[in-house]
């Protein structure tokens, strides 16, 4: 978030800077300059795949120096870097929501297991242990009965 609030101020500054030239700009031909390639790469992170600017390609069309005015080499250096920067903006922004929605998810999963499925299986573990001790108290009393039984009969034969 601090890299997406940095790229947008630097960004604004360059657009301020653009303005501050706003005059000059009429008779700028913008055709020079177009992107041509975006290189992407993928990186992973939190175990999302996220999109990596790896280079921006411009296609700056040839221009007489010396017909053109003088400054038309910085107009196209100034839009090659704002354009450079609007797109790192725009992919971290694309990875920041990857970001966000995998966190969302995460926590949902979270919640779901520390809200519902967790409480059930304790529950259920409460359960079997009553279950067994219970089971065990019967074959308790039951070993118990048998043996009450068992020494009637030997004081009933002696």
């Amino acid at each position: 978030k601090t890299e997406a609030a940095g790229l947008e101020e630097r960004l604004e500054k360059q657009i301020q800077a653009y303005e501050a030239m706003f005059a000059l700009w009429n008779e700028f031909d913008a055709s020079l300059i177009k992107v041509s390639d975006v290189h992407l790469g993928i990186k992973k992170i939190a175990g999302v795949r996220v999109p990596l600017l790896e280079n921006v390609d411009f296609d700056i069309r040839t221009y007489s120096l010396f017909n053109s005015p003088k400054w038309y080499s910085d107009g196209i250096h100034l839009l090659k870097g704002l354009a450079q920067t609007a797109i790192e903006r725009e992919f971290m922004l694309a990875k920041l929501n990857l970001l966000e929605h995998a966190r969302k998810k995460t926590t949902q999963k979270v919640n779901l297991f520390e809200k519902v499925q967790i409480p059930g299986y304790q529950d259920a573990l409460r359960k079997i242990k009553r279950f067994m001790e219970d089971e065990e108290n019967l074959s308790k009393s039951s070993q118990k009965i048998l043996k009450s039984i068992q020494e009637k009969r030997k004081e009933a034969e002696a």
